[in-house]
């Protein structure tokens, strides 16, 4: 399952609550630009609206080859789930602070799917935090490295 785009700042500025994997409803010029890897997810949110939930600022570049009629980049994107998902969708978005945040398309069985995630705002010291954190591990793994090449 390796991702065609995903969504860097997600998990910097968000705590994960939960994911769901959702379809996504595409034409023709959008796959295409997808297999070449055109796109970003870094401004992306999604939305539940009148028990539908739909992808909104996920940019996908126009197809080079396309014609007159090409898809437009930034337009609104139809997310396909089951309406117990929607409904557990709509009760996590209506709490505040919650979003919905894509984090990841990826290919299954031949066909796009969104990994769309219910996340909580991350405050400015829960971001040093974490960045402390992963410095931490790295000269961890640094330095169990250096002796393990010294014996």
């Amino acid at each position: 399952m390796a991702d065609i785009l995903s969504n860097p700042k997600a998990r910097r500025d968000y705590h994960v609550l939960e994911t769901f994997e959702a379809g996504i409803v595409l034409h023709g010029t959008e796959v295409k630009a997808l297999r070449a890897g055109k796109g970003q997810l870094s401004d992306a949110f999604a939305r539940v609206e009148n028990g539908e939930v739909f992808l909104y600022n996920a940019h996908i570049d126009e197809y080079s080859h396309g014609n007159l009629y090409n898809h437009e980049p930034k337009a609104p994107r139809k997310l396909l789930l089951q309406k117990s998902e929607i409904r557990k969708l709509f009760e996590f978005s209506a709490v505040k602070g919650n979003a919905l945040v894509p984090l990841a398309f990826y290919w299954k069985n031949n066909k796009v799917k969104v990994a769309l995630a219910v996340g909580r705002g991350k405050a400015q010291f829960d971001k040093r935090e974490d960045l402390k954190t992963r410095e931490a591990e790295r000269e961890l793994k640094r330095a169990t490295l250096r002796g393990s090449k010294s014996t």
